[in-house]
């Protein structure tokens, strides 16, 4: 029996797809439902089924053959064409191959037809021009993203904000959109603090950086984007206080900070999880997460690390010192610094609250200095002198009015000096102008 070669067995299982298209007395309607459907069966889209069947009617069984494209073919193009075709696509590269073929033609650098649109494409796949390695060299503007790994723990951390789901925590119960705070060691993988948020301020990152750092110490840096959550005065100041260094990620750089954007893509999966369970509340959100992250990823083993560790034991493994700061240094730290403009009753605002100043602040602007956490007693700085200031608590009476000290208060004059001086000036004028057209003073002629 002879052995139908590999081609012939590709043309014939072409052919029997095509079978019910060559079905005599189809009408329009009817050809493009059964092409349609034999697209869905067969994985292919309907322009390859439409080339096999224009194939087959043109060349017959052999169409259907399996063929080698491109310069095999016997085709080649000029070395001269071919610049001048890579040249147009590098001044365009959204032009298509069929649109530079027509240029070349309309030029006259080749005869119309002498070009296949397939021998082009294969040409500009072996030098390095296909629209999809143009767009490639056009994303990183000429710059390619090298990767990157610290050697040991703590030494840089990463951190970004991910939305997440929507939970009945809103007002009246309305759905309110959740988002996730993520701060992960880049030698590792290892998450060092994660936690989901009902909002999306500066406070969430403030709140989850303190917990990171209260768990495992402080880095030597950290590596942030442009978000106005990261890029603000307040961390600027705290990572001067703890002595971090402060790196951010070039605008619209995000694959800089590729893993902890890799691994909030994977935090993908634990979305799709929650919501079947569907939580109503942000505690029973954080509890599922955390038991899904230890679970999932802090104890699985990771691809690039070494020798395949799970981000918990290469964490661990690791014997660079942590380094701890003591709860008042680290609550000095995180403390804000404000400044405010004392009113005409000694009050400041802060955070839609009032506080007293005293009445020694009166008109004068002052530093604030509150922890956001507690607000409910804050320091206030003039002149190198703090106090404190609680919060101001109105009640039905207005209370005693504010008295300034003797040596600020107003004092009773017993006459106006303003007047006196005023008087004494107009005198003196009136003396000079006497002096000026005295006529004793003048002599005989």
């Amino acid at each position: 029996m002879q052995e139908i070669s590999k081609a012939d067995a590709v043309a014939q299982n072409r052919l029997e797809l095509l079978g019910p298209l060559l079905a005599p007395g189809l009408d329009r309607a009817k050809f493009c439902v059964l092409k349609r459907q034999l697209a869905e069966n067969s994985g292919l889209c309907e322009r390859t089924i439409q080339r096999y069947l224009n194939e087959y009617r043109e060349n017959g069984f052999s169409g259907l053959k399996t063929k080698k494209r491109g310069r095999v073919r016997g085709q080649t193009i000029p070395d001269k064409v071919l610049t001048e075709a890579i040249l147009l696509r590098r001044e365009v590269p959204s032009r298509s191959v069929a649109q530079i073929i027509t240029i070349l033609e309309n030029e006259g650098l080749a005869p119309a037809g002498s070009i296949k649109r397939s021998t082009l494409q294969d040409y500009f796949q072996a030098k390095g021009f296909s629209m999809r390695q143009m767009r490639l060299y056009e994303s990183v503007s000429g710059q390619a993203t090298r990767r990157f790994q610290r050697h040991r723990r703590n030494d840089l951390w990463q951190s970004d904000i991910k939305y997440g789901s929507y939970l009945p925590i809103g007002k009246n119960g309305k759905n309110q959109q959740c988002y996730l705070v993520t701060f992960l060691d880049d030698a590792t993988r290892y998450v060092i603090h994660s936690e989901f948020y009902s909002t999306l301020d500066q406070g969430i990152v403030e709140d989850a950086f303190r917990s990171a750092i209260l768990k495992w110490g402080t880095p030597t840096a950290v590596y942030f984007d442009n978000g106005k959550q990261y890029r603000n005065a307040w961390m600027k100041e705290c990572c001067q206080r703890l002595g971090i260094r402060l790196l951010f990620a070039k605008p619209y750089a995000a694959a800089s900070k590729g893993k902890v954007e890799k691994f909030n893509r994977f935090v993908d999966n634990f979305l799709a999880e929650e919501r079947i369970n569907k939580p109503e509340t942000l505690s029973k959100l954080n509890e599922m997460f955390a038991d899904w992250l230890s679970e999932f990823y802090q104890h699985k083993p990771h691809s690039a690390l070494e020798d395949s560790l799970s981000p918990h034991i290469a964490y661990q493994r690791d014997t660079t010192a942590l380094r701890f700061v003591s709860p008042d240094k680290l609550n000095e730290a995180f403390l804000h610094h404000v400044q405010r403009k004392v009113d005409k009753s000694g009050c400041i605002s802060l955070e839609g609250k009032k506080y007293d100043a005293g009445w020694q602040a009166l008109g004068k602007k002052v530093t604030v200095t509150y922890d956001p956490k507690d607000k409910s007693e804050i320091r206030i700085t003039l002149n190198k002198v703090t106090w404190g200031a609680k919060e101001l608590k109105i009640g039905e009476r207005c209370g005693p009015r504010l008295k300034a000290s003797d040596d600020i208060a107003p004092v009773q004059a017993k006459e106006s000096r303003l007047l006196k001086a005023a008087a004494k000036k107009r005198k003196d004028r009136i003396e000079a102008r006497k002096q000026a057209i005295s006529f004793s003073a003048m002599k005989e002629i």
